[in-house]
């Protein structure tokens, strides 16, 4: 009997979600990077619990843990401040760190987030970032002049 449980441990694990994704600040260099570990500790589980990790090597690296959300809704938001500063946004919790410092800041005001950098989310129990697309300039975006 021994022998068959522990044949069938591994299977237990299969379902599980464990995964990370990477924002690379530096993008000649992983020296500076902002990452999102989401983990589904079980697979009859429907929560992931996530964690947020920065790092300017070889000053700083620090992990940040955050809450847990449902499996479903797995989607964090990174907005950049300006000088090195970066906004995390997961579902009602938000985030502020310096990543030149790896420091957890004051939370910003949700009208003062900054710019969208990109999405962290679940894609086919695999943890992804998408960059978030590029502002288009009012007259690109077909905005006519006014007659004057």
């Amino acid at each position: 009997m021994r022998r068959f449980s522990i044949v069938l441990t591994p299977l237990l694990l299969t379902g599980c979600i464990k995964g990370s994704a990477t924002y690379y600040i530096t993008e000649s260099s992983n020296d500076h990077v902002i990452t999102v570990r989401a983990e589904q500790e079980y697979f009859w589980k429907k929560q992931m619990t996530l964690t947020l990790v920065t790092s300017h090597m070889p000053e700083c690296q620090r992990a940040f843990p955050m809450e847990s959300v449902p499996l479903d809704e797995v989607s964090v938001e990174l907005f950049a401040n300006g000088d090195d500063v970066y906004s995390v946004r997961s579902s009602g919790e938000l985030i502020q760190i310096d990543t030149l410092t790896c420091t957890q800041l004051a939370e910003p005001k949700p009208t003062a987030l900054g710019q969208p950098v990109g999405t962290f989310f679940i894609d086919e129990k695999t943890v992804t970032f998408e960059k978030a697309a590029a502002a288009a300039p009012a007259a690109a975006a077909g905005a006519e002049p006014a007659p004057g």
